[in-house]
């Protein structure tokens, strides 16, 4: 009887190039989150009132408030422009980082 295939039929060398494909996979995903790292989002609320800028590491890094927005009577509605801003940039911020995984290539490169 012969063999027909298996993993005795060459299946190694087929798994030595799956793991190459995984190991240049995970340096570029780290070279493109670095890339990411190094960048700042910026989002505005309220017609520029507010501004919030985060890193790509997802912090946030700086809040910028139009004098004209600190209202005593109305606190509330900063705290509501304030949210409104961060979320925007942290917003901008995932496209970002899926924009830069999605060129990666995905599990297609493994024939899944």
């Amino acid at each position: 009887m012969g063999k027909r295939g298996g993993y005795m039929g060459g299946m190694p060398g087929n798994m030595n190039n799956l793991m190459k494909q995984a190991q240049r996979m995970q340096r570029q995903m780290e070279e493109q989150q670095k890339i990411l790292e190094e960048q700042t989002f910026k989002a505005a609320a309220g017609g520029g009132a507010v501004e919030a800028e985060v890193s790509g590491k997802k912090e946030l890094l700086a809040i910028t408030l139009d004098e004209d927005v600190v209202d005593p009577e109305d606190i509330e509605m900063l705290q509501d422009l304030i949210v409104a801003a961060v979320n925007e940039a942290m917003k901008k911020a995932d496209e970002e980082q899926q924009k830069l995984m999605g060129g990666i290539g995905g599990l297609g490169g493994f024939g899944f």
